[in-house]
């Protein structure tokens, strides 16, 4: 992936973490992740479409995920796809806490852990 590719994705990410929110000033000590939306493991690709921006939290905790439950259903469901979904649709806040609006935005909460207690420690601050 050249440098102009990873420059892009962090413009149209506003810097930020697509799936948290998380800016990178926020983040001091560690840049936010280039992250592949589909795993190269699943057959995602490098292109531009198939990449968003992560904070590290939520890149390893989405791992090669794709499908997480929804708690409310339990059933399988496919992760919020920053390309495809609107954050806004999905996800929304309350407080310092992100809830899930839908059973893909439940899903994306259980499995990135969005409600950790050092996420919600650093939103507080």
């Amino acid at each position: 992936m050249t440098e102009a590719v990873r420059h892009l994705v962090r413009q149209r990410a506003k810097h930020r973490c697509e799936y948290c929110q998380l800016h990178q000033d926020d983040s001091p000590l560690a840049a936010l992740h280039i992250e592949h939306i589909r795993p190269i493991k699943h057959g995602g690709t490098d292109a531009l479409e198939n990449l968003c921006l992560a904070c590290i939290d939520c890149n390893l905790h989405k791992g090669t995920n794709l499908t997480g439950i929804d708690p409310e259903t339990d059933e399988i469901t496919p992760l919020f796809h920053p390309r495809k979904d609107n954050w806004d649709e999905h996800f929304g806040w309350n407080g310092i806490r992100i809830a899930g609006r839908t059973a893909v935005g439940r899903a994306t909460v259980r499995v990135l852990d969005l409600n950790g207690d050092d996420r919600l420690d650093l939103r507080m601050a």
